[in-house]
């Protein structure tokens, strides 16, 4: 079992400055920053706090549900949000927009947005590259995870541990800093107090919020859907463009957003409409849940699934 492996460079490149040419004017109105998306975080923010704020009224069973069926779509919309912090699409300075990415995780338990704007930017800047792409999984994980169903269940029911844990295979990498120290403390602070001000249960219901969001639920399907090769196309990067899309920001437009990592969220399906011959004729998903069942339940599927540059080995 390998990774396959290319001596291409990044597709996305390529296809970057083919659509310049062609399209240059119209694509530069697209990009920017959206202050828009400042009132959606402090809403999405707002809506789940006070939710959580109501857990000690329902017993543990219906936390549990209200997570999966409610709360994981809120806390997975604020990584979407996080995201778009992380390429500074929020505010124009990328010191608010790193204020903009810790206010993100308030309802989400984890203290990510720092290291995820580290680790997801090192992802664009070297998409491949083992030693530097975090979103890429370790041999020996894939390994241990293999072909069969309970076990990819399970990896994907845990992919945000999985997910946070991969920095640690970068050699040489220097994972602390100011940022990172900052979101890590307002987090443990946050969880504190709503943990005083609301008990156990408010806790739980972010906690798994946050897990369902981005493990075994449909939202979860994103990312495998993003970059792994579920057919027998070698295309390294694939966009989803079913329902959820509405409700989730656009975050389904993945090539998209690889070609043009500088355009806001809502800017995204007006790329794919002004150049659809970069996007409709490549692999695409419809359905989150389908993605994950095929991944899930197909044999031949594992973590190997994904391109990796061999000149970066």
């Amino acid at each position: 079992m390998s990774f396959h492996k290319s001596t291409e460079p990044d597709f996305h490149i390529a296809r970057k400055k083919e659509m310049i040419s062609k399209y240059g004017d119209q694509i530069s109105k697209l990009r920017g920053h959206n202050p828009f998306s400042a009132f959606i975080i402090f809403g999405l923010v707002l809506t789940q706090i006070t939710v959580a704020l109501y857990m000690q009224l329902f017993p543990i069973w219906l936390v549990i549900i209200f997570a999966y069926i409610f709360g994981a779509f809120l806390n997975h919309a604020l990584y979407v949000f996080s995201h778009e912090s992380t390429h500074n699409l929020v505010f124009k300075k990328a010191k608010w927009n790193r204020f903009a990415g810790i206010f993100c995780d308030t309802p989400l338990v984890f203290p990510g947005a720092m290291a995820f704007r580290k680790y997801h930017l090192m992802h664009h800047a070297h998409m491949g590259d083992h030693s530097k792409d975090t979103d890429i999984c370790s041999e020996e994980e894939a390994k241990l995870v293999g072909k069969t169903p309970l076990k990819k269940t399970l990896w994907v029911f845990l992919l945000g541990f999985s997910q946070a844990m991969r920095p640690l295979r970068l050699k040489n990498d220097d994972f602390w800093d100011k940022w990172i120290l900052i979101n890590l403390f307002y987090v443990i602070s946050i969880v504190c107090l709503i943990a005083y001000a609301a008990g156990v249960n408010a806790i739980i219901y972010l906690l798994l919020s946050t897990v369902f969001g981005l493990g075994l639920h449909p939202l979860g399907g994103r990312w495998i859907a993003e970059h792994y090769q579920l057919d027998d196309s070698k295309q390294e990067t694939y966009s989803y463009y079913g329902p959820i899309n509405k409700i989730m920001f656009n975050i389904g437009h993945h090539t998209e957003h690889h070609d043009f990592m500088n355009i806001p969220w809502d800017n995204l399906p007006e790329l794919r409409k002004i150049s659809p011959e970069y996007y409709n004729n490549l692999e695409q998903h419809h359905s989150y849940s389908q993605v994950l069942k095929k991944f899930i339940f197909e044999k031949d599927i594992d973590l190997f699934r994904r391109t990796i540059r061999s000149q970066a080995e």
